[in-house]
This record gives structure tokens, C-alpha cells and sequence, in this order.
């Protein structure tokens, strides 16, 4: 039983990793991502129920992409109403099937979508300006990372039919926009590769969220997320950007396995067991870094990279270099200030200044999100104003979603003086994951 669990296992990831080359072949031929990605699943399911039976094929790709461009076939003439679709799924089968009777797991080498631009340019496309930053992110986990609609809907806290019906709204939004497969032109690059990498973080995003409110969460999308940031610096090694996304990713997925305990509450920065930090993703984190902050221009995800590697790079809490993270946190404030940003300002400037400097940056900012009330909960309390600090954790409690942090937030305010031990370090904590996430 424990040989065929493995088994399937493997067939999975082959699924996933395959998956978004055979859908971006089908697209280069018929260019409507609805009928394509259908016939992608049509595929995966002829796949589930044929290798167990049958074994892995030779050439899983080549065969995914010959079942699925036989169901897009079926699709399309399906469709009666439209018929020039129908011609163009006749010249499909003429071109590319070839003889019909030969075996499912022929190894021809037809196009299967071994393109290295591929992936990029399907998530240029989930990336749509059209679409919603959530039909984005949903859009690339189906087609791109290759999770399916229940494991989306999970990621959201959606039920899996709103979810089923969000993607099918995004892929109508990109039929009526007239958007189409093909690499964007070099004017539409840069907007598209920064709606691309802001995608690839938001997954990653859904990742930490996913991990505090799901005890035992699947690892799988975060994951997927450092996947999708390997795949755009591969395919654009010399963006800068690009090359900060990965590393920020792989420096903060570094972290993953000490950020729970066994019970599944939340392990504050400063308690960390820092040797269940893997190394390997944090040493090949900043050999990315280092070359990017040399090329002129600083952008956001290599000044929160930055952030990262000097927390990765301490030997402890007490030994972190804050005076240098304040800086940093002054250069992304000019460069993407965003209320995640102000929020880590606010706990370095508090770390170099004190805990008063940081309060009188918060009280300037408009944002009242919970984790902006954790921040001031636990400034308060270095201060001694521990009714106050009660107060701020009671409502930050109230504003989250995430259970294990409503139940920290609720033992701090319940528990007031021995917060003060580690209250700031606990604001880092949630500050510098909020600013990792933006």
C-alpha cells in the first residue's frame, strides 16, 4: 500500500509539472484558455484512471499533450454554433494527430510545449490587467501551479463552486478582451513582468495564510509560489526584480519549518529554532541578492530580500542588525510604500529608537488593520502601558482570521506584563512577515 501511495504521489507531481506545457501547446494552436485548459483536465483525468493501470508512460508530456489536443478536438466540435472553430479543430486533427489508432503512450516527440518562455507567458496571461488581483492569483494556481479548483477554494476559504465560477469569470474576462497566447511585446513586458512577480507573491501570501489558519496545512503552495519565482528568473535572468522575488521567496521559505510548533501555534521570531532554518535556501537566497543591489535601481522585492537576508544572516535575535534594516526600510518606504511597509518601519525604528519612535510612526498612518493593532499592543507594553497594550491585542484578536495568531493575540492580552519580555520582537515577527508578503 505504502509503494502505490508513492506511486501516486509521483504521478501527481509529474501532473503538475506538466501540466502547464501541454496547456501552453494547446494555446498556441487554439488561443481560448477556457476550451484549452478543459482539455488539459480532460487529459489529467484519462491519466489518473489509465497509469495505474498501464504505468508511467515513456514520455508523460508527449502523451498528456496528444490526449488533451484529441479532447480539445472533441470540445470544439462540440460547440456546433461556432463554426469556424470547428474548421480550425479540423486542421488540428489533420496536423498534429496524425493516425488515430496509435497507442496512448507514443513517444513522438510532436510539439509538447518544451518551450523555456512558455510558463512565463501563461502567466503573462493570467496576469491580465483586465482581470482582478484575486482572478490572478486563482487563474495562475490552476493553469500555471496546477492546483485544482478544490485545492484554489481552500487557499481562498471560498466554497470550491464560488471558486469554480471565479475562474470561469476570468477566463470569459480574457475571452472578451480578445487575449490571446503569445509572448507580450517589449513595451507590454515590463508591466506584465510586474503584475507576474506581484502574482507569484500574492501565492505565496495565500501560503502563510493558509499555514496559520489550517493546522497541518499542505506545504504545496508555497511551494508552488517558490516554483512559479524560479521559473520567471529563468526565463528573465537579467531582471533585478525578478532575481529579488526569488530570493525573498527562498529566504523567507527558509523560515517555514520553525514558524509553527508541533500544535500548530504560531513560533515568534526571537523563539525560533534557527537551526530547523535550512541553510541551503537561505546561502542560494543571497547569492542572488548580492549582484542584484549592485545594477543601479532598487525595487521592492530586492529591498524586502535585503530585509530578509539580514534577519537570515544573524545568529541570533539579539545579534540582528537593526540599524541596517531601519535603512532599508527607508529605502522601500520610498520606493513602495504600502501600509505593510510603514508597518516594519515603524518596529525597526522602534528596535534603533525606541519603543516611543515606533508609536509616533503608527499613529501617523491611517491603516487600523489588526496587524497594525498587534504592532502598537506590543510598543505599548514595552512602555508599560499595559491596559492600553490589553486593549490594542484585544483588537487585533477581533480583526484576524488566522486562529493560532487570535489565540496568541488573546494570551497577550490576557497576560499583559509578560509580554514585555519579547513585545517587540513579536511585532517584528508579524511586521516583517507582512512586509515579506506585499
Amino acid at each position: 500500500m505504502a509503494d502505490l501511495t508513492a506511486e501516486a504521489d509521483a504521478w501527481k507531481d509529474v501532473w503538475r509539472d506538466e501540466a502547464p506545457h501541454v496547456l501552453a501547446a494547446l494555446l498556441r494552436r487554439h488561443r481560448d484558455l477556457a476550451d484549452c485548459e478543459d482539455a488539459v483536465q480532460l487529459a489529467l483525468l484519462a491519466a489518473a484512471e489509465q497509469w495505474p493501470r498501464d504505468g508511467l508512460p515513456t514520455t508523460p508530456r508527449a502523451w498528456l499533450h496528444r490526449v488533451a489536443s484529441r479532447r480539445l478536438v472533441d470540445i470544439i466540435r462540440a460547440d456546433a454554433s461556432r463554426r469556424d472553430r470547428e474548421a480550425r479543430a479540423a486542421r488540428l486533427e489533420v496536423r498534429d494527430l496524425g493516425d488515430q489508432n496509435l497507442p496512448e503512450d507514443d513517444s513522438g516527440n510532436r510539439d509538447d510545449g518544451d518551450d523555456g518562455d512558455d510558463t512565463l507567458t501563461l502567466m503573462t496571461l493570467c496576469a491580465h490587467p483586465a482581470l482582478t488581483a484575486p482572478s490572478q492569483v486563482a487563474l495562475t494556481l490552476r493553469a500555471v501551479a496546477g492546483l485544482t479548483t478544490a485545492e484554489i477554494a481552500t487557499c481562498f476559504f471560498v466554497p470550491e463552486p464560488t471558486m469554480a465560477q471565479r475562474i470561469s469569470r476570468a477566463k470569459a474576462t480574457l475571452r472578451a478582451h480578445g487575449a490571446i497566447f503569445s509572448p507580450p511585446t517589449p513595451a507590454e513586458l515590463p508591466c506584465r513582468l510586474h503584475a507576474v512577480r506581484h502574482t507569484v507573491a500574492a501565492i505565496y501570501t495565500q501560503d502563510h495564510s493558509l499555514a496559520e489558519r489550517v493546522r497541518g496545512a499542505d506545504p504545496l503552495l508555497g511551494e508552488s509560489a517558490v516554483r512559479l519565482a524560479r521559473e520567471v528568473h529563468r526565463a528573465r535572468p537579467s531582471e533585478p526584480e525578478s532575481a529579488g522575488l526569488l530570493a525573498l521567496l527562498l529566504l523567507t521559505h527558509a523560515r517555514s519549518p520553525a514558524r509553527l510548533d508541533a500544535a500548530g501555534e504560531i513560533v515568534p521570531l526571537p523563539e525560533q529554532d534557527r537551526l530547523l532554518w535550512d541553510q541551503d535556501l537561505i546561502a542560494e537566497g543571497i547569492a542572488l541578492l548580492i549582484p542584484t543591489l549592485s545594477t543601479g535601481y532598487v525595487g521592492a522585492f530586492q529591498l524586502q530580500a535585503a530585509i530578509a537576508a539580514v534577519h537570515a544572516e544573524a545568529p541570533s535575535f539579539a545579534a540582528t542588525d537593526w540599524p541596517q534594516i531601519l535603512e532599508l526600510y527607508r529605502m522601500l518606504e520610498r520606493v513602495d510604500p504600502t501600509p505593510s511597509v510603514a508597518l516594519g518601519l515603524a518596529v525597526a525604528t522602534a528596535e534603533v529608537a525606541g519603543p516611543q519612535a515606533g508609536l509616533d510612526l503608527l499613529a501617523r498612518s491611517p491603516e487600523q488593520s489588526h496587524r497594525h493593532q498587534a504592532v502598537t499592543g506590543h510598543l505599548l507594553a514595552r512602555l508599560g502601558r499595559e491596559a492600553e497594550a490589553r486593549e490594542a491585542f484585544l483588537r487585533a484578536a477581533e480583526g484576524t482570521h488566522s486562529l493560532p495568531e487570535q489565540r496568541y493575540l488573546l494570551r497577550l492580552a490576557g497576560h499583559g506584563p509578560a509580554a514585555n519580555a519579547n513585545a517587540n520582537a513579536n511585532a517584528n515577527a508579524n511586521a516583517n512577515a507582512n512586509a515579506t508578503a506585499g
